[in-house]
């Protein structure tokens, strides 16, 4: 890959801004990246190669970061979401079972042996998405804050899992590495914490600030790698090591120029070109030559929205119930992860992402009709959901990143 197929991809992920514009869609700035993935790829003018090793490899990069900006938005250290996790865990695990049945359906239906994957694909959610919806709309109160939390626990518990249900046949040895890359993660926060309490973490962010040297930034990206080696060597997902590892950020507080230096180096430049990447390597023509594949789509689409919508009967506003449908990073890693592996059926990879969009559609219908019941007041809406007075980080931090354009996994 050369500067002028470089230039060419960042030129053409502009379209994620431009079709994000519009304040009221409340569009993902990824939509119009793998948009425009899908016109210079194999779907479209075939412009660039997503099999160059160069292309694969920043790709890659940006993966790892975006599901670590996505752990670090996950609102680990917000007590009012940790009082909600009771009723939040219900419902999650109220979804999951029907989504298990669901999937087993699913694949019954289409003759596919992909039952686990489908089922973790239905139960799945995303809190890079639902959250800046839910700031954006300033929705608020109980019913929102449990919302949130099933979320989370969706977005966690499906990223954790997917490793194991995209490739059964290698279950036991993913589980492995999957312990190995969360043990050294939990072995990070504490080290992290530690850092954070003694005030090493501050001595180093005050010079580093004062001389302009970026070592928070280069420490985080060197452990960052070092995990995403280990998930390689163990055959396990980077997505795994970036979000476990994003998690123990967030657990922590990550420094708010921590935060906008890593935004900008994923939003700028690895992330875009992730997505465009990802659009590049699919072929969605294959959908015209498997008709059944968009059948595919629409039935993982249509059953994640029923998933989630069976929180009304649990007492959850319809609108909330649906807003949490919300997904995109899962089924991306999903298509990524099979793709490169040979691991899904012709189309099977863009009938995820078919799925995927539809979600996000009804999230953002269900988003607006949410925004008529659920909306507080200006001050209320000023204080983001992921913090509060009880366990809100020193000033100089945040426990979340700029939450514009993000994706979970």
């Amino acid at each position: 890959m050369g500067f002028p197929a470089l230039s060419l991809v960042v030129l053409v992920a502009l379209l994620g801004p431009l079709l994000a514009l519009p304040r009221r869609w409340h569009l993902p700035l990824v939509l119009g990246e793998l948009v425009a993935g899908l016109v210079i790829g194999r779907t479209g003018f075939g412009l660039v190669d997503a099999s160059d090793e160069t292309f694969t490899f920043l790709a890659d990069l940006g993966f790892a970061l975006i599901m670590f900006v996505a752990g670090t938005h996950v609102p680990v250290r917000d007590a009012r979401i940790r009082r909600a996790l009771g009723r939040g865990a219900i419902r999650f695990g109220v979804t999951a079972v029907v989504s298990v049945l669901l999937g087993l359906g699913i694949a019954a239906l289409f003759g596919l042996a992909h039952a686990p994957l489908y089922a973790v694909l239905l139960a799945s959610s995303s809190a890079a998405l639902v959250l800046p919806i839910v700031d954006g709309l300033r929705l608020g109160g109980p019913q929102v804050l449990q919302t949130i939390a099933a979320v989370a626990l969706a977005d966690t518990a499906a990223i954790v899992a997917l490793p194991l249900a995209i490739d059964p046949a290698h279950a036991p040895r993913a589980a492995l590495g999957a312990l190995a890359v969360g043990a050294c993660a939990v072995v990070l926060f504490f080290v992290l914490r530690q850092g954070e309490r003694s005030g090493i973490r501050r001595r180093i962010h005050t010079v580093s600030e004062d001389r302009l040297f970026a070592v928070e930034l280069r420490v985080q990206l060197a452990v960052l790698f070092a995990l995403a080696a280990l998930a390689t060597l163990t055959h396990v997902s980077i997505m795994l090591a970036g979000f476990s590892f994003g998690l123990a950020v967030s657990a922590v507080g990550e420094p708010r120029r921590l935060a906008r230096q890593l935004f900008a180096i994923t939003e700028g430049f690895l992330g875009p070109l992730f997505f465009v990447w990802l659009g590049a390597s699919l072929n969605m023509r294959e959908l015209a030559v498997n008709p059944a594949m968009i059948g595919l789509g629409v039935a993982l689409g249509f059953g994640a929205v029923l998933s989630h919508a069976v929180g009304r009967f649990l007492g959850a506003p319809l609108p909330l119930a649906v807003l949490a449908c919300a997904q995109l990073g899962v089924p991306v890693a999903a298509a990524t992860i099979g793709t490169q592996n040979h691991l899904l059926a012709p189309g099977e990879a863009s009938a995820l992402i078919l799925g995927a969009l539809l979600t996000i559609a009804a999230t953002t219908v269900s988003g607006a009709f949410a925004a008529r019941n659920f909306t507080v007041a200006e001050d209320d809406a000023n204080r983001p959901a992921t913090t509060s007075p009880s366990s809100a980080p020193p000033p100089e931090a945040t426990p979340q990143a700029p939450a514009a354009g993000d994706v979970s996994s």
